[in-house]
């Protein structure tokens, strides 16, 4: 490196063993040789900033603290985009060539290849583009599950330089690019999956010749020798992203994990190489946890639908919804990872450009709620937003704006020394009151950002909150069944596919018995009355109880759906502020198939 100047360090409070880690290497590099611009890594704590090259830092710190990652979805099945014979498979479209979609014969399959020019992939502006959307680090398919290597493997010649036209390595491209942006680099890599190649699984059983293969002749000829290139030829490595190991042995995984840890020491392992030997767990595709994970874990989501780029696939991510998402996943006290899946032309669909550009501007003008930062303690949402925390400070980001100009904020212990209403680096003071509990905030009429505000509180100490669920008096609550202590019914994850691929996930209430029931405990500040509707799903029309405890009841029959929505049960009371129990019983009807997802209640006065 190349001395670069004065190198200045604001410190108000340096509290944690991170903290001061980090502060320590901080002071070394500005002693010795200085830092590079466009090679430095922000890391924003409350009003002290240090700048880390992402190089340097420690192994999983871009993941623990960065929390945003760019996730790249590119292969040979990207020409497709979705189509074969002029049919239109609607779903993910890595999986194009699996017999569960187009069932392409491989040898079909790999002749693609000789179509295959990307001339216009831009290693510098994908990597640009990740850092202007906030992002600090980019993970690759180097291989997915049909085989085709998108990098120059001696290991295997079905792979972008020896069989394409293009006849590059846009990998080392990309490394060397987010090198200059002062990103991290890692690989997605198939490990146990291989439809081309005879002997992975759900690959050939034969080879060309007609010899029978084994699981065992793909691991020693083509995927352990493709881990050892990958991890050794690209420089440093933040992580190395297996996927879909099935029922692959054990110690298959143990001796790729261990040729990263030699290769790259520094480099995570994902939590989908199997047998729990990864370094975090990666939650299912697309899913965004409502209630706090314990641990590090990442969620991976995708801009639109498909996770490779299809042809039809319009259906974008706006930048409020994923700055929500994003929001929510480091609330919850993990990473977020958002892919981008890019034409067979090497290009990058211009809408995704646009609002990973968009919300990486607000993350630019907002970087202390998104890094470095500490899970929610309320340890879910609100029913306006979401909170997170560094240190002594919580930054409340609003989705929903209060028309009536107040915010309440229920379950704060915490003294607060001081509330201010964030615009950009500009901040106003605002006032609070505290009553039963709760804090209510004073705040303009007109939210001060268009996406998404952003709202600090200085507390006297690090946040003490009460989780407990609590319904606004201004703005519909929901509360999800997940959350319900449940007798006489089955709570349980349910997993679905929309389109193939295209997971959805809910935390629902199921398999009523007589009188089973689902039950919420919930804290009143405002008395009065409330709407109560219920989420559900079921065959046939349904009949609902919403009881208080030693309160009211309301009773109601509507109809259903086979899939989730929300219906109108009634108006039940709660005469005075304090806490109460609301239960939800399935009462008439086809109670085996009624299915509970939420309920909400919505103050009519």
């Amino acid at each position: 490196m190349q001395p670069s100047g004065a190198y200045t360090i604001n410190i108000r409070k340096v509290n944690t063993k991170m903290q001061k880690l980090v502060l320590v290497a901080a002071m070394l590099m500005a002693l010795g040789s200085g830092v590079n611009g466009n090679d430095r890594m922000d890391k924003m704590w409350g009003e002290h900033t240090v700048k880390l090259r992402a190089e340097d830092a420690k192994r999983g710190q871009l993941f623990d603290e960065g929390n945003y990652a760019m996730f790249i979805h590119w292969g040979l099945y990207s020409l497709l985009a979705n189509e074969v014979d002029g049919k239109t498979y609607y779903g993910i479209g890595e999986w194009i060539m699996s017999p569960r979609r187009a069932d392409i014969p491989p040898e079909e399959y790999k002749k693609l290849a000789g179509q295959f020019n990307p001339t216009n992939f831009d290693a510098k502006a994908i990597a640009a583009l990740a850092k202007a959307a906030g992002m600090k680090y980019i993970v690759i398919t180097s291989k997915h599950h049909d085989g085709f290597a998108m990098y120059d493997s001696k290991a295997n010649d079905f792979n972008i330089v020896d069989a394409t036209p293009y006849a590059k390595d846009p990998m080392k491209e990309l490394a060397e690019a987010c090198r200059e942006q002062g990103l991290g680099f890692g690989f997605y890599y198939s490990h146990n999956q291989d439809w081309t190649y005879p002997g992975g699984n759900a690959g050939p059983e034969k080879d060309a010749k007609g010899n029978r293969k084994t699981f065992d002749d793909y691991f020693k000829e083509k995927c352990l020798p493709q881990v050892e290139e990958i991890t050794s030829q690209y420089g440093p490595i933040e992580l190395v992203w297996f996927d879909t190991p099935g029922d692959m042995p054990k110690e298959y995984v143990e001796q790729l994990v261990a040729v990263v840890r030699k290769n790259q020491p520094n480099a995570l392992v994902s939590g989908r190489a199997g047998h729990g030997l990864g370094d975090y767990n990666t939650l299912g595709d697309m899913e965004v946890p409502h209630a706090n994970v314990e641990g590090m874990w990442e969620s991976v989501d995708t801009t639109n639908d498909s996770w490779a780029y299809a042809w039809y696939d319009e259906y974008w991510k706006s930048p409020e919804e994923i700055l929500k998402r994003l929001i929510a996943c480091v609330a919850r006290g993990g990473t977020y990872m958002l892919n981008i899946g890019p034409r067979g032309d090497g290009s990058v669909p211009e809408r995704a450009i646009r609002i990973l550009r968009e919300s990486g501007e607000w993350i630019q003008k907002y970087p202390q709620v998104v890094y470095a930062t500490d899970a929610s303690p309320w340890q879910h949402g609100l029913p306006w937003g979401d909170a997170t925390v560094k240190d002594n400070r919580i930054y409340l980001s609003v989705f929903e704006w209060p028309r009536s100009g107040r915010l309440f904020l229920p379950g704060l212990k915490s003294e607060i020394i001081s509330a201010r209403m964030l615009k950009g680096s500009d901040s106003k003071e605002i006032s609070f009151s505290k009553r039963r509990g709760w804090t209510m905030l004073k705040l303009p009429l007109r939210a001060p950002e268009k996406l998404i505000s952003v709202i600090e509180l200085e507390l006297d100490g690090a946040p003490e909150v009460d989780p407990t669920f609590a319904l606004d008096p201004e703005i519909g609550t929901e509360i999800l069944a997940e959350f319900a202590e449940v007798e006489g019914a089955t709570k349980e994850k349910f997993r679905w596919m929309e389109k193939f691929g295209e997971w959805k996930s809910v935390k629902r209430v199921h398999e009523w018995e007589e009188g089973g029931t689902a039950s919420f405990e919930v804290d009143v500040l405002v008395p009065g009355e409330y709407n109560v509707d219920l989420t559900y799903a079921g065959k046939g029309r349904l009949v609902w109880k919403v009881a208080v405890e030693g309160g009211e009841w309301i009773q109601n029959e509507q109809n259903s759906s086979h899939n989730y929505q929300e219906f109108p049960i009634g108006w039940i009371n709660f005469p005075k502020p304090g806490r109460y129990t609301v239960s939800v019983s399935s009462v008439e009807g086809d109670r085996k198939s009624a299915s509970l997802k939420a309920i909400r209640f919505t103050p009519v006065f």
